[in-house]
């Protein structure tokens, strides 16, 4: 007689035919967890951003690790071996690209002339006053403006023409409208077209020429993925257009370092000044969780001709986007 089978209690886990069914179903869920992360992983690997969902998951690529943790926990449980070892290395490639991507070293030349910039998001100019009042704190030099529509437009000319009497604006309704209030004179130029507004001006700084230009492009939304795409790429081609002459692209890029169409834009050689000054990963969006959660879609990019400090992120109140305040110092290159 065949003891083994006729013993109730010896179990068909004992006998190694197959697993429980609590192994089987922490088996089902790493298995689940690791295909979602590697989609994703996978596309940052390929230097792609793929389609939706992924462009969308990418802004938040540093929290895969979340579900990764969670895939390895239920393949410990389970005694996936095999599934553990998928999961450390989708942790060693999450590590590898949360690390700072992009160029950095100061210029060797003398500095020659300081920028305090501040970018804000004012989300259909509801935040208008908030920014305001912070403009009138912080004194920025620069102040670069997205989602500016005609009451926040007339609200900063007369506010904040005293001190800031130069500018450059796309008006427009919702959020179209765009501005650059300057300290410094600004002559105009064509900017980067777009959906929403994406001004552009050479700004005259103490007798140096700096490019100026707002970035707005859309958001990655489902079905404005291309679009997304298009406008970044056409941001990308104004920053390599005149690489020799110091430049500062400001706003609401709807991108973080993890999206390669905002990477292609550091490839030209802008630099992320908030990286410049360790805050890379600081979160600028949505402003419900932030700073405990979210994405830094919100940047300064410079020039090689800049060194950065002093980067802080404002929270302004009626906006759902933190307002990013960055000092800079120009040198003679």
């Amino acid at each position: 007689m065949d003891t083994a089978t006729a013993d109730p209690t010896v179990t068909d886990d004992a006998r190694g035919r197959r697993p429980g069914g609590g192994r089987r179903f922490g088996t089902w869920c790493a298995a689940l967890l690791f295909a979602g992360v590697s989609t994703v992983v996978g596309c940052r690997v390929a230097d792609t951003d793929g389609v939706t969902p992924v462009p969308q998951l990418l802004a938040f690529l540093p929290w895969l690790l979340v579900p990764t943790a969670a895939g390895l926990l239920f393949t410990v449980l389970a005694r996936w071996w095999t599934g553990a070892v998928w999961g450390v290395v989708l942790l060693g490639l999450l590590a590898w690209y949360i690390e700072p991507y992009g160029k950095t070293g100061d210029p060797s030349g003398p500095p020659v002339a300081e920028l305090r910039v501040l970018t804000s998001n004012v989300e259909f100019g509801q935040a208008t006053d908030a920014l305001i009042d912070a403009v009138r704190r912080e004194t920025p030099d620069l102040v670069f403006v997205q989602e500016c529509e005609y009451t926040c437009d007339a609200a900063l000319k007369r506010e904040l023409a005293a001190t800031h009497p130069h500018r450059r604006a796309v008006e427009g309704g919702g959020s179209e409208g765009s501005v650059i209030l300057s300290r410094h004179p600004l002559a105009p130029t064509d900017g980067v077209p777009g959906t929403m507004g994406m001004p552009g001006a050479l700004a005259d700084v103490d007798g140096h020429t700096v490019r100026l230009q707002l970035a707005h492009p859309m958001p990655p939304l489902p079905e404005q993925v291309r679009l997304w795409q298009r406008e970044l790429d056409r941001l990308r081609d104004a920053a390599a257009a005149g690489a020799d002459t110091p430049a500062v692209f400001a706003g609401d890029f709807n991108a973080t370092q993890d999206h390669a169409a905002f990477r292609r834009i550091l490839d030209t050689g802008l630099r992320d000044a908030a990286r410049l000054d360790g805050a890379d990963r600081t979160p600028t969006w949505p402003t419900r969780t932030t700073p405990a959660f979210g994405a830094q879609i919100d940047h300064v990019l410079v020039s090689e001709h800049f060194t950065a400090t002093g980067a802080r992120f404002l929270d302004l109140p009626d906006t759902d986007h933190r307002a990013l305040l960055v000092d800079l110092t120009l040198h003679r290159p």
